[in-house]
């Protein structure tokens, strides 16, 4: 008992931490992404809005029209949810993954599993937020050359809660990348610790 004696403790007995600093970090970023690709999915999903514009007139009477806005009137809109929630399942999965921990690991192929899965989602999340930011731009801008109307200046709310929609959309394409890189080093860390000098 060197610290009842009055002496300072030898450099090499220094208490560890029973848990690793970092066993937190991927499980709150997959955590995160879940929030970001399932509000994206269920805010496009929900998106839609009904409006009553006049066409022409007769006389004085007015012919009125009413048209609506769905996200499932443009295959991009139909693309970004689908994979959106296909992001989302699979960050629930991998979570369950995670608290399953090595238990069931065969023959250590669960982080090679999860680093492709991993992949294949950020390749997924990046085609159909692509494709929704560019039919998003076309709403918003139309295109004269083609002579394609713009409609954002008619379904302002459509339009509003289908970017914010894109918005998460990135957000959790942001935070899979940073969780593939960090799959694939854990991946690379076991690989190294697995080879034989």
């Amino acid at each position: 008992m060197a610290s009842e004696a009055g002496e300072k403790p030898e450099s090499g007995s220094k208490l560890v931490m029973a848990t690793k600093p970092q066993s937190w970090v991927l499980p709150m970023l997959r955590l995160l992404a879940f929030s970001a690709t399932a509000s994206a999915a269920l805010v496009m999903a929900l998106n839609k809005q009904t409006k009553t514009f006049v066409v022409a007139t007769i006389g004085n009477t007015p012919l009125k029209a009413t048209l609506t806005a769905k996200f499932q009137h443009t295959p991009a809109f139909v693309f970004f949810v689908i994979v959106n929630g296909m992001a989302s399942l699979h960050s629930l999965l991998m979570l369950a993954v995670d608290f399953i921990g090595p238990k069931y690991d065969i023959i250590g192929l669960r982080f090679l599993v999860i680093a492709i899965l991993d992949m294949l989602n950020v390749a997924l999340l990046s085609g159909g937020a692509s494709a929704a930011a560019f039919m998003g731009q076309l709403g918003k801008n139309g295109n004269s050359h083609a002579r394609w109307n713009k409609i954002c200046d008619k379904f302002d709310t459509f339009c509003d809660h289908g970017g914010g929609a894109m918005i998460a959309s990135f957000i959790g394409l942001a935070l899979l990348m940073i969780i593939t890189a960090i799959s694939i080093n854990k991946l690379k860390n076991q690989f190294n610790n697995c080879v034989v000098p």
